[in-house]
Parts: C-alpha cells; sequence; structure tokens
C-alpha cells in the first residue's frame, strides 16, 4: 500500500503567518496531547498515519518552494515529488503516481490511497482510509471515495450520494457525484443523505496511470515531469471523479474538520497570545500571534484575531475571517519568511532607491550539521556577518573556520557554501539591481 498526501495552496486565509512557500499546513500551533510542544498540520497527520499502523509508503506531492519546508517538517524519511508548476490536484496525482511506477517500481496493482496534508481529525478516520483500501483489493470499486457526514450545505465541498441498499465491505456504491454546487443545491443533495467527499480517494496504481497517459505518455519520469504543462490544471474531482462509473464510498462519521480559517485555527489552540504579546486580561474571544520582535498591545477586545509577522500584521473580527483571501490575492510581496531545509530566514528589511538600485536584509539561522547549497548569484554582492555559533565557508573554492563576530564580503559571481557547527546565525546584506530568491545557480560540492 502506498499514500500519496497532497501538499499544495499558499494557505492566504491564513495571512500573514502563511504564503507561498510556508503554507497553512507548516503552521506549527497544534497543540500535542500531553506535552506543551506544537506541531503543524502536517506533522499531526504523518503522526496519526505512524500510530494508526498503517503499513504504508509515504509520497509527499508538492510544489517545488515548498519541498524544504516538508523535509525541514517530516526530516528525510518520506518521498517527495515537485510539481514543476502549481495545476491543481489532478496533475499533482498523476506525477505522484508516475513516480511511483517510475521510480519506485510499484507494480499496476498496488494499492494507493490520497489524503489531503491538513485534514484536523480523530484516529476513526484512518481506519476508514484502511477500509478504502480493503475495498480496492477486494475489487468493490475502480475508485474509492471517503464520504463525511455533512454538517451543513456548504458550496465548498463535493457531494456524494450512496447506493445505501448495496453496501459490502463498509462501503457503499456511489449513485452520483456533484462537485462544489450551489447552497441551494447542497440543501436537497443532503435530504437525498449526500455526504461530503472527504478528498481521499483510493484505487489500484494501473488505474491512474491508465489515465493520466491519457495525456503524458514518457517512458522516463523525468520526461513526465518535463511534460507536465501537459495534463489538464482541474481538480481530481472534476478531472476523473465525475467521469468514473465504478465508484464506491466509505462513510466517516467522526472528528474531520478544515482549519482553513483563523475562526476554525483558533478553535484549537491551547492559548490566545502567542509571542511578544501584552495585555490587559481583559480581552474576550481574542487571539493574538506575534511572530515579531516588537510588542504586541491588545486592550479590551472582543472577537478578533491579531496576527503579525514579517509579511505583515491582520486585525479581523473572526467571522469575517474567511474573507481575508480576498484581499491576501492582491498581495504579490515575496515571502519575508520561510522554513528551509537547513533551519529558516526572515527578511528584516528590504529597500529600492530611484536610481533601481536594491537593499535587503535577512536573518538566517542553520541547523547544527546542516549546509548552505554551493551556490553562485548574477545580480547581487553579499555581506555575511555572524552573530552566533560557529561553521565553516568556502568561497571560490577556499574553506576557513567562521564564528561570532567574523564578516565575510561574497562579491557577484562567486561561488560560496555555509556549514553550521552549532546553531550558527547571520545577518546577509544583499545590494544589487535583482533580489531575488531565483537569481542562484547552484553546484555540487562535497563536505
Amino acid at each position: 500500500m502506498q499514500i500519496i498526501m497532497l501538499s499544495g495552496g499558499s494557505g492566504t486565509r491564513l495571512w500573514p503567518l502563511s504564503n507561498d512557500a510556508r503554507s497553512k499546513q507548516f503552521l506549527k500551533f497544534l497543540p500535542v496531547e500531553g506535552s506543551e510542544e506544537r506541531e503543524s498540520m502536517v506533522q499531526r497527520v504523518v503522526r496519526q498515519i505512524h500510530e494508526s499502523g498503517l503499513d504504508a509508503g509515504l509520497t509527499v506531492a508538492t510544489a517545488a518552494c515548498q519541498r524544504d519546508a516538508i523535509e525541514a517538517q517530516l526530516g528525510r524519511g518520506v518521498d517527495v515529488v515537485t510539481e514543476p508548476e502549481r495545476r491543481k490536484t489532478m496533475p499533482a496525482i498523476c506525477l505522484a503516481a508516475e513516480y511511483l511506477a517510475r521510480e519506485k517500481g510499484c507494480a499496476d496493482d498496488e494499492t494507493v490511497v490520497v489524503i489531503p496534508c491538513d485534514p484536523f481529525t480523530g484516529e476513526g478516520y484512518f481506519e476508514a482510509v484502511r477500509r478504502m483500501a480493503e475495498c480496492v483489493e477486494g475489487n468493490v470499486a475502480d475508485l474509492m471515495l471517503m464520504g463525511i457526514t455533512p454538517t451543513y450545505p456548504s458550496a465548498k465541498y463535493g457531494y456524494v450520494v450512496p447506493e445505501y441498499a448495496t453496501g459490502r465491505h463498509g462501503a457503499f456504491m456511489v449513485r452520483r457525484f456533484v462537485e462544489k454546487p450551489a447552497v441551494d443545491v447542497a440543501e436537497r443533495l443532503i435530504a437525498e443523505h449526500a455526504l461530503w467527499s472527504g478528498g481521499v480517494f483510493a484505487f489500484r496504481l494501473g488505474y491512474l496511470l491508465r489515465i493520466a497517459r491519457r495525456y503524458v505518455d514518457c517512458p522516463t519520469f523525468e520526461g513526465v515531469r518535463e511534460h507536465f504543462d501537459e495534463y489538464p490544471a482541474i481538480s481530481f474531482d472534476y478531472g476523473v471523479v465525475e467521469h468514473e462509473a465504478s465508484m464506491a464510498v466509505v462513510p466517516f462519521g467522526g472528528e474531520w474538520r478544515d482549519l482553513g480559517t483563523w475562526l476554525t485555527l483558533t478553535d484549537e489552540l491551547r492559548h490566545s497570545t502567542y509571542g511578544n504579546v501584552i495585555t490587559d486580561g481583559r480581552q474576550n474571544n481574542t487571539h493574538i500571534i506575534n511572530e515579531l520582535e516588537i510588542p504586541l498591545m491588545c486592550i479590551g477586545t472582543s472577537d478578533l484575531v491579531i496576527a503579525a509577522s514579517p509579511d505583515g500584521i491582520l486585525v479581523s473580527e473572526k467571522n469575517r475571517s474567511e474573507d481575508i483571501k480576498l484581499y491576501a490575492d492582491r498581495l504579490k510581496a515575496r515571502p519575508m519568511f520561510e522554513e528551509r531545509r537547513w533551519g529558516w530566514y526572515k527578511v528584516i528589511d528590504q529597500v529600492e532607491f530611484p536610481d533601481g538600485y536594491c537593499a535587503l536584509t535577512k536573518q538566517l539561522t542553520v541547523n547544527p550539521g546542516c549546509a548552505l547549497s554551493y551556490q553562485q548569484h548574477a545580480c547581487r554582492d553579499e555581506v555575511w556577518t555572524f552573530i552566533q555559533g560557529s561553521g565553516e565557508i568556502v568561497l571560490n573554492g577556499e574553506r576557513r573556520p567562521v564564528k561570532r563576530g567574523d564578516t565575510v564580503f561574497i562579491p557577484k559571481g562567486s561561488r560560496h557554501a555555509l556549514r553550521a557547527d552549532t546553531l550558527l546565525t547571520f545577518i546577509e546584506v544583499q545590494s544589487g539591481s535583482n533580489l531575488v530568491e531565483e537569481d542562484i545557480t547552484r553546484f555540487p560540492y562535497d563536505w
């Protein structure tokens, strides 16, 4: 059995803490039962998979800009497949299926389960996943869905209408599937005992490969990636589920929530304040999260979410927090905080002068034993000032130790790399004409 976990999206409903590289599933706010530690949505789901005893390989399908965050939070013990560009869930699942076949050597009759990376669920959810896999192995249907008991008519979900008279192996054949109907149609579907589609799918690998190869059929996985833009940019629900005749659903009536807005996320938080926050103790149903060093003061507020990060500051009524996406999507600024496989960075300051010359200041922290790649920039000079820890730097092939108090000038065009012996923090000042993350060429280096 193989699990494909989908990790995508920009998470703009949780702006300013989430961005393209640090989407909602990577925010470490969820309490870990029995400890004071916190974990992210993706860490919680992976932990639950392991604790459920599901004997499955795990492959994460994600955007290239999120690969570092995946590896930083989950380690190197999971396979990661990166999409060359974002093209919704059907292309992502097709690419991951080709990876299983061509890179992992999985057979066509291998059972595959696709799950989202961010549902907030209980243990029964993964028992339903197990039953879906058993239904695939028992040839109940070509495609298995998970059906969630709906709590209200919503236009955000697909609706599965089962044939309750034909149940087998705890599943029911699907009479009808409707993706994201209008609310009045959703009301009628619920009256027919329809279930929400939970975004969980199970099938044999060969089933999906036959669909994928209608669009892209290459002899190698790299060839498939090169032709990725030939997949239709649609969701799996529209591209596959709506057209499938042999389909069954496993109902799940346990705890299931989408923590995609501040209103739903704050319901699960253990504390009402995080970070450098000062209050008068009289705030009512207000959550305050501050990732900045400067203090955030809150006096006598009700029903608000207040969040501050290097990307911006939000003040919103909780019951209006779903509207954040409408406005955050207008913001085209670069991410100001990113978690990487080697550590993290945040932008402290950026400025563009009238003549087009730019300066950008970052603080970077590299975890012990981790390294920045051997790289080169075409458009910028850099100055690194080390303020904590020790490590080694390579500059144009020459290697030397660095420690707190050292400063290194890296002219544009110079090849450079860094490895941390201890937790290593430094200030990087970039200056030049085009200060973007894409101005980078990487080279191999053997430490």
